[in-house]
């Protein structure tokens, strides 16, 4: 073996500052599956606590966010949008998330017309403006995926996870959520300033504070609050000590093509990327008879692989292999995660 094979994910487990990490790439390729091992791993890693000075475990929270959500199914419990604790692993958690499920209402959430002294029909006269200027402002792009971070952000600090794993979706919608914080920063700044909008919403404010008293500087509060949790998300993702991307790939064309269209995004939004995990490689060991199917991979296989050293010497580039049955359960996923700290091979270990 060469020495970029004998990468493994080390550097990741032993760096104790980081809060989010997050695991993407390709459909297909084994993201949760190298989420859940990564997790599963890190929940054995013991830290030092600040206070104590003493070891303790580690207490670790996976979320899948891809909407075909696969968590349930690579650790064989049901997960809901709450965490729950993985059976067998006392300080690891898990939750789904579903994103059309958890977008919030952020000015008229919680505006009541009882007791205005208005009829029906001005009631729902200020309630369609209302509608309008929600549904305005919550057809920015993304505006969705944003808030329920925001809202996992919260969730996390209330149980004291000292890591998240986040379990994405296909590289298209994870590159869309990394730009957001960036793209709707500067989005706020123009939205109230589109002539028809800021109409609508004085017209609605003058109105809802005769009604209700809900005035146009309780709007801006609103606003600025959501403001500030966009930002705190963006300042999370670009702190290099708390975030870090862990790519997953194969080496095939098309997988290895998009981990390079992620690398380049991830290093346009100044978001730390130094690990690229390639799975399901075809290894057997060298005291086996050659199989002309498993040659032919293995050329194939070959080729990209050396892309992917010249492309990205300086990560950490973790090989991974084929295995013969599925990677599910805790017993599965502890043994495939052994690999990521400790390479595998084949005449050692033999077929897996």
């Amino acid at each position: 073996m060469s020495d970029i094979e004998l990468r493994t994910l080390s550097n990741l487990v032993n760096k104790t500052s980081l809060q989010w990490i997050f695991v993407g790439g390709k459909g297909g390729v084994g993201k949760t599956t190298t989420s859940c091992s990564l997790a599963t791993m890190l929940s054995r890693t013991p830290i030092v606590d600040e206070e104590t000075k003493q070891e303790r475990p580690r207490n670790v929270l996976i979320i899948s966010t891809d909407p075909a959500h696969n968590l349930s199914d690579a650790f064989s419990q049901k997960f809901t949008k709450t965490p729950t604790q993985v059976n067998g692993i006392p300080n690891l958690s898990g939750m789904e998330v579903d994103p059309s499920s958890l977008t919030g209402d952020e000015m008229f959430q919680s505006i009541s017309l009882e007791g205005t002294g208005m009829d029906d029909e001005e009631k729902d006269g200020i309630r369609s403006m209302g509608a309008i200027i929600k549904q305005t402002t919550k057809s920015l792009p993304g505006i969705d995926e944003i808030t329920v971070f925001a809202e996992i952000m919260r969730e996390i600090k209330r149980h004291h996870f000292d890591v998240v794993v986040f379990d994405t979706a296909p590289t298209g919608h994870t590159l869309r959520l990394l730009s957001l914080p960036a793209t709707l920063n500067e989005t706020l700044d123009q939205v109230m300033d589109v002539k028809g909008l800021g109409a609508l919403v004085n017209t609605a404010s003058q109105m809802m504070t005769n009604a209700t008293g809900v005035t146009s500087d309780d709007m801006k509060l609103k606003l600025e609050k959501w403001r500030a949790s966009i930002q705190e998300v963006q300042q999370q993702f670009q702190d290099h000590n708390k975030t870090t991307f862990v790519c997953v790939c194969i080496p095939e064309f098309l997988s290895v093509y998009e981990t390079e269209r992620l690398i380049q995004e991830l290093m346009k939004y100044d978001i730390s990327c130094e690990n690229i995990v390639v799975n399901q490689l075809v290894l057997k060991p060298s005291s086996e008879p050659v199989c002309r199917m498993c040659e032919s991979r293995k050329r194939i296989q070959s080729k990209y692989l050396e892309q992917i050293d010249e492309l990205y010497e300086d990560f950490s580039i973790v090989r991974m292999p084929l295995h013969s049955d599925e990677v599910r359960g805790v017993p599965a996923l502890t043994k495939f995660s052994d690999f990521l700290l400790k390479p595998y091979d084949a005449d050692t270990h033999g077929y897996l």
